[in-house]
């Protein structure tokens, strides 16, 4: 069965205007009970998240300064969310979400979390909309706590993974591989054990092409046991931070090629949704619920 973590305090209220599309939170499950693509049965409410887990990736003052709501005014504006208690509260769920869908996958060889893919989170700070980073969080889960020897994060969100590259620089069991606008956020990129910068405009072909001949190879090289798979749909053309020119066709058939790369070498995944940012909400829920769609296709 296809397990999907989800939470009401995904969608975190925000000030009127504010451009983080938070209603995706409530839209992409309802829309995906509402086609029968998921059932009830399929969504788990994951709690908090062990602390343990959270200060194997994150400093202890960070972590101190957010429970008390302490960050400086220039911290919080590099979130960019309003800081307060709920928030806080949101993001320790949500890295719940993805530790235990790593743990579903392994016993069902897929499982998602309807939220996380906050990789611009580091050590010391948030930034890009992510407080925490549940992508590094899982990893280490999956290495310290269950074992592995190879993770393989692959992140095709349009911003690089600048926390996750920066968190595991120097860890050989978990590989960054980040596919990424070239022009765009973060200005400052980090180095991931693979990055791929992308001109601004790629279409579907190119980019399909590009990911074609890089999945294969990094599957052989790195042999993982685990793969977290990072798909934001902001690759799209008419995403507002984009600059890329993915058709939601092609985002579908970047998600599959993940999967179905995943299923063929029998290595469980586990996806966190990432950003996106198009002006037509029902754009960014139908290039999520593509992946969900396709999930359910290739595994169930």
């Amino acid at each position: 069965m296809l397990k999907v973590a989800w939470s009401s305090l995904y969608a975190h209220p925000l000030p009127e205007g504010h451009r983080f599309p938070m209603e995706k939170y409530e839209l992409l499950p309802e829309q995906l009970l509402y086609e029968g693509t998921l059932s009830e049965a399929n969504f788990f409410k994951p709690q908090k998240a062990d602390e343990y887990w959270v200060r194997a990736v994150h400093d202890e003052q960070y972590l101190q300064k957010l429970k008390r709501q302490q960050l400086s005014r220039s911290e919080i504006r590099r979130t960019g969310f309003p800081l307060s208690e709920a928030l806080v509260e949101r993001e320790l769920h949500i890295m719940q979400g993805s530790v235990m869908a790593a743990d579903f996958a392994l016993q069902y060889g897929i499982a998602m979390n309807t939220a996380g893919g906050t990789h611009h989170a580091f050590a010391d700070r948030g930034e890009g909309f992510c407080l925490l980073n549940d992508i590094a969080i899982t990893a280490q889960y999956l290495v310290e706590g269950r074992g592995l020897k190879s993770v393989l994060v692959v992140d095709l969100d349009v911003h690089q993974g600048n926390g996750t590259a920066a968190l595991f620089a120097n860890n050989s069991k978990v590989f960054t591989f980040s596919m990424h606008g070239e022009h765009n956020y973060p200005m400052h990129k980090e180095k991931s054990d693979l990055d791929i910068p992308l001109k601004d405009h790629t279409d579907d072909k190119t980019y399909l092409e590009i990911l074609g001949k890089n999945l294969p190879e990094l599957m052989d090289r790195v042999a993982p046991e685990f793969l977290i798979y990072q798909s934001g749909v902001d690759v799209l053309a008419s995403d507002k931070l984009g600059r890329l020119g993915l058709s939601l066709g092609g985002c579908k058939e970047r998600d599959r090629m993940v999967l179905e790369s995943a299923k063929k070498n029998c290595v469980p995944v586990m996806c966190c949704m990432g950003g996106g940012y198009s002006k037509k909400i029902n754009d960014i829920i139908e290039a999520h619920a593509n992946t969900y769609r396709l999930a359910q296709e290739l595994f169930f």
